[in-house]
């Protein structure tokens, strides 16, 4: 893989702990960096993105070789892990920090984003509208360290939480049934 080939995609999907591993652990993905996005406070902390006064969401940037694996498909790895018609949040998290969206890079980006919503809302698959947003991506910064690849840094936490707070029983409901 060479610098050249490579695309960043962004997503925000509730807490970015639950957002790395799926993506982490695909082909072709080289990098997933925990942090925030989409709001207009420099350099923000976890406080304040939790406080919901900056306008950023939690998220997670991907590097990846889109030859090896294609935007369409993290996508769609992307929405697998969400509950995509709640615009208030992402399962036990609330507020607008926890926020489903994606942020596109550039213009196929966009174009294959929209089309993923429109075809999931399409699907039937939901009782309710699909609500992620597809917005242009802007300054991404990268969380503290001790939030970075908690999936593995703090297994137990980890899947305690990811149990705890709906998602896998979401994801099981709606994906995988």
């Amino acid at each position: 893989m060479t610098d050249k080939k490579l695309e960043k995609a962004t997503f925000a999907g509730g807490c970015f702990w639950c957002m790395v591993k799926p993506f982490d652990t695909q082909p072709g993905i080289l990098k997933v960096v925990s942090g925030y996005t989409g709001g207009t406070t420099e350099n923000p902390t976890y406080e304040e993105v939790c406080r919901g006064n900056t306008g950023h969401a939690e998220a997670v940037e991907i590097t990846f070789d889109p030859e090896v694996f294609p935007y369409g498909k993290l996508v769609q790895v992307y929405f697998e892990q969400t509950d995509p018609t709640d615009p208030n949040g992402q399962f036990v998290d609330r507020g607008s920090s926890y926020r489903p969206a994606i942020f596109y890079h550039n213009e196929e980006q966009k174009q294959i984003a929209e089309q993923a919503v429109k075809d999931l809302d399409a699907s039937g698959r939901f009782k309710k509208p699909i609500v992620t947003e597809v917005v242009p991506a802007s300054t991404f910064y990268p969380a503290e360290d001790y939030h970075q690849d908690f999936y593995k840094k703090e297994k137990m936490h980890y899947e305690g939480y990811r149990r705890g707070s709906g998602r896998d029983q979401f994801i099981q409901n709606h994906w995988e049934g």
